[in-house]
Protein backbone atom coordinates (compact mmCIF):
# COMPACT_ATOMS: atom_id res chain seq x y z
CA UNK A 1 0.00 0.00 0.00
CA UNK A 2 1.39 3.29 -1.05
CA UNK A 3 0.60 6.68 0.25
CA UNK A 4 0.80 10.13 -2.15
CA UNK A 5 1.32 12.77 -0.75
CA UNK A 6 2.28 15.90 -2.69
CA UNK A 7 5.18 18.52 -1.24
CA UNK A 8 4.34 17.87 2.13
CA UNK A 9 0.61 18.51 1.77
CA UNK A 10 -1.89 16.48 3.55
CA UNK A 11 -2.06 12.80 1.37
CA UNK A 12 -3.99 13.03 -1.49
CA UNK A 13 -4.71 9.44 -1.74
CA UNK A 14 -3.90 5.80 -0.68
CA UNK A 15 -2.87 3.49 -3.39
CA UNK A 16 -2.95 -0.40 -3.53
CA UNK A 17 -0.30 -1.73 -6.36
CA UNK A 18 0.63 -5.23 -7.16
CA UNK A 19 3.75 -5.87 -8.42
CA UNK A 20 3.98 -9.15 -10.66
CA UNK A 21 7.27 -10.79 -11.07
CA UNK A 22 7.69 -10.52 -14.11
CA UNK A 23 9.32 -14.11 -16.14
CA UNK A 24 12.56 -11.40 -17.37
CA UNK A 25 15.23 -13.68 -15.25
CA UNK A 26 18.28 -13.29 -16.33
CA UNK A 27 19.70 -13.77 -19.98
CA UNK A 28 21.38 -17.65 -19.10
CA UNK A 29 24.42 -18.30 -21.54
CA UNK A 30 23.97 -21.12 -22.80
CA UNK A 31 27.05 -23.40 -22.59
CA UNK A 32 27.54 -23.26 -26.18
CA UNK A 33 27.40 -19.56 -26.52
CA UNK A 34 30.37 -18.07 -27.70
CA UNK A 35 32.26 -14.83 -27.02
CA UNK A 36 32.90 -12.06 -29.39
CA UNK A 37 34.63 -8.38 -28.78
CA UNK A 38 33.45 -5.19 -29.85
CA UNK A 39 36.16 -3.01 -30.95
CA UNK A 40 34.89 0.82 -32.49
CA UNK A 41 35.42 3.98 -31.37
CA UNK A 42 31.98 4.73 -31.69
CA UNK A 43 30.17 4.37 -28.85
CA UNK A 44 27.39 4.59 -31.03
CA UNK A 45 28.35 1.54 -33.14
CA UNK A 46 29.44 -0.46 -29.94
CA UNK A 47 26.75 0.46 -28.07
CA UNK A 48 24.20 -0.87 -31.14
CA UNK A 49 25.95 -3.95 -31.87
CA UNK A 50 26.11 -5.13 -27.97
CA UNK A 51 22.65 -4.79 -28.40
CA UNK A 52 22.23 -6.80 -30.94
CA UNK A 53 24.40 -9.36 -30.20
CA UNK A 54 23.44 -9.64 -26.70
CA UNK A 55 19.55 -11.24 -28.55
CA UNK A 56 21.24 -13.65 -29.97
CA UNK A 57 21.13 -16.67 -27.90
CA UNK A 58 24.51 -18.22 -29.44
CA UNK A 59 26.82 -15.11 -28.70
CA UNK A 60 27.66 -13.67 -26.23
CA UNK A 61 29.48 -10.03 -25.89
CA UNK A 62 32.35 -10.42 -23.47
CA UNK A 63 33.97 -7.17 -23.50
CA UNK A 64 33.67 -3.94 -25.53
CA UNK A 65 36.97 -1.63 -27.04
CA UNK A 66 37.36 1.66 -28.09
CA UNK A 67 40.81 1.58 -30.04
CA UNK A 68 43.30 -1.02 -30.88
CA UNK A 69 45.28 -0.69 -28.25
CA UNK A 70 42.73 -1.07 -25.77
CA UNK A 71 41.52 -4.11 -27.94
CA UNK A 72 45.06 -6.05 -27.67
CA UNK A 73 44.62 -5.43 -23.44
CA UNK A 74 40.72 -6.87 -23.34
CA UNK A 75 41.61 -9.68 -26.00
CA UNK A 76 44.14 -10.78 -23.57
CA UNK A 77 42.04 -10.55 -20.42
CA UNK A 78 39.06 -11.92 -22.34
CA UNK A 79 40.41 -14.57 -24.19
CA UNK A 80 37.33 -14.17 -27.06
CA UNK A 81 36.10 -16.79 -29.54
CA UNK A 82 35.77 -13.88 -32.00
CA UNK A 83 36.28 -10.30 -32.34
CA UNK A 84 34.74 -7.74 -34.42
CA UNK A 85 37.10 -4.60 -35.40
CA UNK A 86 36.51 -1.05 -37.28
CA UNK A 87 39.66 0.09 -39.02
CA UNK A 88 39.20 3.93 -38.48
CA UNK A 89 40.36 4.20 -34.81
CA UNK A 90 42.23 6.72 -32.69
CA UNK A 91 45.67 5.27 -30.69
CA UNK A 92 45.91 2.15 -33.17
CA UNK A 93 43.58 1.19 -36.14
CA UNK A 94 41.96 -2.11 -36.74
CA UNK A 95 44.63 -3.16 -39.04
CA UNK A 96 47.68 -2.33 -37.05
CA UNK A 97 45.83 -4.27 -33.64
CA UNK A 98 44.93 -7.24 -35.98
CA UNK A 99 48.70 -7.99 -36.52
CA UNK A 100 49.59 -7.99 -32.94
CA UNK A 101 46.05 -10.02 -32.26
CA UNK A 102 46.76 -12.42 -35.17
CA UNK A 103 50.18 -13.64 -33.44
CA UNK A 104 48.58 -13.49 -30.47
CA UNK A 105 45.87 -15.15 -31.14
CA UNK A 106 46.27 -17.10 -34.34
CA UNK A 107 42.92 -19.34 -33.83
CA UNK A 108 40.77 -16.14 -33.19
CA UNK A 109 38.61 -14.96 -36.06
CA UNK A 110 38.63 -11.39 -36.67
CA UNK A 111 36.10 -9.37 -38.69
CA UNK A 112 36.98 -5.90 -39.72
CA UNK A 113 33.49 -4.18 -40.07
CA UNK A 114 34.17 -0.72 -41.17
CA UNK A 115 32.43 1.56 -43.11
CA UNK A 116 35.54 2.23 -45.26
CA UNK A 117 36.89 -0.33 -47.91
CA UNK A 118 38.81 -0.23 -51.06
CA UNK A 119 41.18 -3.02 -52.94
CA UNK A 120 44.40 -2.05 -50.71
CA UNK A 121 42.19 -2.37 -47.25
CA UNK A 122 41.10 -5.95 -48.70
CA UNK A 123 44.55 -6.76 -49.76
CA UNK A 124 46.30 -6.02 -46.16
CA UNK A 125 43.18 -7.74 -44.38
CA UNK A 126 43.81 -10.62 -46.72
CA UNK A 127 47.64 -10.78 -45.46
CA UNK A 128 47.04 -9.90 -42.47
CA UNK A 129 44.57 -12.75 -41.79
CA UNK A 130 41.54 -11.10 -41.14
CA UNK A 131 38.55 -13.98 -41.81
CA UNK A 132 36.20 -11.64 -43.10
CA UNK A 133 35.40 -7.51 -44.35
CA UNK A 134 32.04 -6.85 -44.16
CA UNK A 135 30.84 -3.13 -44.76
CA UNK A 136 29.15 -0.96 -42.23
CA UNK A 137 26.23 -0.36 -44.84
CA UNK A 138 25.25 -4.13 -45.35
CA UNK A 139 22.62 -5.42 -42.99
CA UNK A 140 23.53 -6.20 -39.57
CA UNK A 141 22.20 -9.41 -40.00
CA UNK A 142 25.26 -10.18 -42.46
CA UNK A 143 27.71 -9.45 -39.57
CA UNK A 144 26.18 -11.93 -37.67
CA UNK A 145 25.39 -14.69 -40.07
CA UNK A 146 29.15 -13.99 -40.87
CA UNK A 147 30.11 -14.75 -37.07
CA UNK A 148 28.12 -18.08 -36.80
CA UNK A 149 29.59 -19.34 -40.22
CA UNK A 150 32.99 -18.23 -38.62
CA UNK A 151 32.73 -20.05 -35.24
CA UNK A 152 30.59 -22.71 -36.98
CA UNK A 153 33.66 -24.01 -39.19
CA UNK A 154 37.16 -24.75 -38.70
CA UNK A 155 39.35 -21.77 -39.31
CA UNK A 156 41.50 -23.60 -42.31
CA UNK A 157 38.28 -24.54 -44.41
CA UNK A 158 37.31 -20.53 -44.06
CA UNK A 159 38.12 -18.12 -47.23
CA UNK A 160 38.52 -14.92 -46.82
CA UNK A 161 35.01 -12.98 -47.93
CA UNK A 162 34.51 -9.05 -48.14
CA UNK A 163 30.73 -7.97 -47.93
CA UNK A 164 29.88 -4.80 -49.86
CA UNK A 165 26.81 -2.47 -49.39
Amino acid sequence: MITLQLNGHKPVGVFRISILAAETEPKEVSKVAKSVLIVDDSAFVRKALCETFRREDDLDVCGEAENGRDAIEKARQLHPDLIVLDLSMPVMNGLDAARVLRRLMPSVPLIMYSAFGDRYLEEQARLIGISSLISKSEPVAALIGKVRNLLSAPASSLPFEVFRG
